[in-house]
């Protein structure tokens, strides 16, 4: 009975033994392919996201098998009868990573190189090696997953055939995965699935904004308006019109092209564009009514997003009233008065609206309290095609006018903003809260005459360099005495700057952070004929600060004005036109960074004078 018993035990421990070789052994697959070898190039293909075991993982031996056809296809899921499954399970996927191929791009042609291609059994004499070797399935961080491995070998008859082998690839990780039911599984939670008992909640739950559900909309704009009532950065203001219809403010700038188009204003965000509108004098200068000064005065904006909003209106701040020729003369507004555009003769049209801008006020909490507006009017001539307009917004916070300062770098300047200028008094530097206000040169223009004219600028922009001028005409360079100064004012503009900061937000109070510009021209020196003929800007600017993130620093500023040393007849070689220039350029005067090491330590020790007492 003994025996027996032992028997058994022996055959139990037996068949435990087999059934453990049987189950870690893994099935492996090879498929040989005749191709030529001409090199060796390795590629490794993952069929979610590469990833690198940190064990290394033996290879079971391959053993070779017939090529695949290409006529075999994919089992495919039989589809279940009902439209909807009714117990909201899925059946899980199965990826054989044998018959993934990445570099298969073209069904039914073989791809060249392609091993896996399953298209390729007599172009594969063609192949070099295999544009991929290792094709890997499932998530890097599964616990075990599937290695398809492509290989050449070469035979006796100097062909080569193509091995492939799939092995099991074992993830060392602790934290591994074991199995992955669902593909979305690792990136967010597996949403409700859809079935014949919860159709109508989530369709009523997740299409309800699709369709513009009222009940919806009312819900989540009431929610919204409940949370802020006033305007947040990025809204859209709120206009209300007499009749108490609800729009949009709109502010014109160009769009694709050049023509001025109407687009919205955003809270919080300064606005400067200039766009054109083509004019006909005859239908257009009464009725059109992007001319008119009423299209920007006849507004009144909502203080915030709720729906009990006071109303503020657009407050007349001051109209400008620009001739023909470009002088310009402030005019006193009165209640009642009409400034519409009126034809004066069939070839100009007067009180068009050239210019605009409006500042905003508003509180902390995110509610306008003031708008004004300042206008700039004047005339169109029928020699004029495009009518050029100009519109600004500016926001400032109430009782803090500060917030209307721009600067130009915190700290060092940013190379393309505008260079921050100013002049000294007794209590510091003042200068203008308008980025335009600054240090500027002549806007080149077609046929812009230095005397003539309305002469147009821009900014000088950090670490950009530029070159722009005027034409002078001899016959009214007669009078040097005259001409000499008023061209040196248009060469340097309305309201020269003494000082330009050093850094992008120097502080006003500060006067030690603020350069002088240094000029050579001296008035006192001009002969009975010396006129400017050019101004140039010298600007050096050093790197401050770590190696990490310099700042940009003006160190200097040179103004450089010359003029002439002969007379006019001569510098214009016969010509009744000579040219005025106006220039800057930036210079960097930073020092090469050198690596600094410390000094050698030395050894400073002073021994007592009996040291060495009695021996010495």
């Amino acid at each position: 009975m003994a025996a027996s018993a032992s028997v058994l035990c022996s055959n139990l421990f037996s068949l435990f033994l087999l059934f453990t070789a049987v189950t870690t052994n893994e099935n492996t697959t090879s498929n040989n392919l005749n191709t030529t070898v001409f090199g060796d190039k390795n590629v490794t293909y993952d069929a979610v996201e590469n990833y690198t075991t940190t064990q290394p993982t033996e290879f079971e031996s391959t053993t070779s098998t017939p090529s695949y056809s290409s006529t075999e296809e994919p089992v495919q899921p039989t589809l279940p009868a009902e439209p909807l499954p009714v117990n909201g399970r899925l059946l899980t996927p199965v990826t054989n990573v044998g018959r993934l191929c990445p570099c298969d791009e073209h069904q039914g042609v073989c791809d060249i190189n392609c091993c896996c291609d399953r298209e390729c059994s007599e172009e594969v004499a063609l192949f070099t090696s295999c544009s991929v070797d290792t094709v890997r399935s499932g998530n890097k961080q599964l616990c075990s997953r599937d290695v398809a491995s492509y290989s050449l070998r070469s035979k006796i008859d100097g062909y080569s055939e193509i091995q492939s082998s799939v092995k099991k690839e074992t993830n060392y990780d602790v934290l591994c995965i074991q199995s992955q039911n669902r593909v979305d599984g690792f990136s967010h939670p597996s949403p409700a699935l859809p079935t014949d008992r919860n159709f109508d909640s989530l369709f009523k739950r997740f299409t309800s904004f699709l369709f513009n559900s009222e009940e919806n909309s009312v819900e989540s704009s009431s929610a919204e308006l409940q949370a802020s009532s006033g305007y947040q950065y990025g809204d859209m203001m709120v206009t209300a019109a007499q009749s108490g219809q609800r729009g949009t403010f709109m502010l014109p700038a160009p769009g694709v092209t050049a023509d001025c188009v109407d687009s919205p204003a955003a809270f919080l965000k300064d606005q400067s564009s200039r766009c054109s509108r083509q004019v006909v004098l005859d239908e257009d200068c009464s009725g059109l009514l992007a001319l008119s000064m009423n299209t920007y005065t006849n507004i009144q904006l909502l203080s915030g997003k709720d729906t009990d909003a006071a109303v503020v209106p657009v407050e007349v701040a001051s109209v400008v009233l620009q001739s023909v020729d470009g002088t310009q003369t402030e005019l006193h507004v009165g209640a009642g008065e009409n400034f519409n555009p009126v034809l004066l003769n069939p070839t100009l049209c007067a009180n068009v609206a050239l210019k605009v801008v409006y500042i905003m006020k508003y509180s902390p909490a995110g509610e306008i309290v003031n708008v004004s507006v300042s206008l700039v009017l004047g005339f169109v001539s029928d020699a004029v095609l495009n009518l050029e307009q100009e519109f600004h917004i500016m926001f400032l916070q109430e009782e803090s006018e500060e917030a209307a300062v721009h600067y130009s770098g915190n700290p060092g300047y940013v190379a393309g903003l505008p260079l921050v200028s100013g002049t000294r008094t007794a209590d510091g530097i003042v200068r203008s809260i308008h980025p335009r206000d600054t240090l500027s040169l002549l806007h080149s223009a077609q046929d812009q005459d230095c005397l003539r004219g309305r002469h147009q600028r821009s900014p000088v922009l950090f670490g950009l360099d530029s070159v722009s001028g005027c034409t002078l005409r001899l016959e009214d360079a007669a009078n040097c005495s005259q001409v000499y100064q008023v061209l040196l004012d248009v060469l340097r503009g309305p309201n020269y700057p003494q000082y330009v900061a050093s850094f992008g937000n120097s502080p006003l109070d500060s006067p030690l952070d603020w350069v002088l510009i240094k000029s050579n021209f001296n008035p006192g020196e001009a002969q009975s004929c010396s006129i400017p003929l050019s101004l140039h800007l010298e600007i050096e600017w050093t790197k401050y600060g770590s190696l990490v993130n310099p700042q940009a620093q003006i160190v200097s500023i040179k103004e450089v004005i010359q003029t002439n040393s002969s007379s006019l007849d001569l510098l214009s070689a016969g010509s009744s036109i000579l040219s005025v220039s106006s220039s800057v350029t930036f210079t960097a005067v930073s020092a090469a960074a050198l690596p600094g090491y410390r000094a050698t330590p030395t050894i400073n020790a002073k021994l007592p004078f009996d040291f060495f007492f009695p021996f010495v």
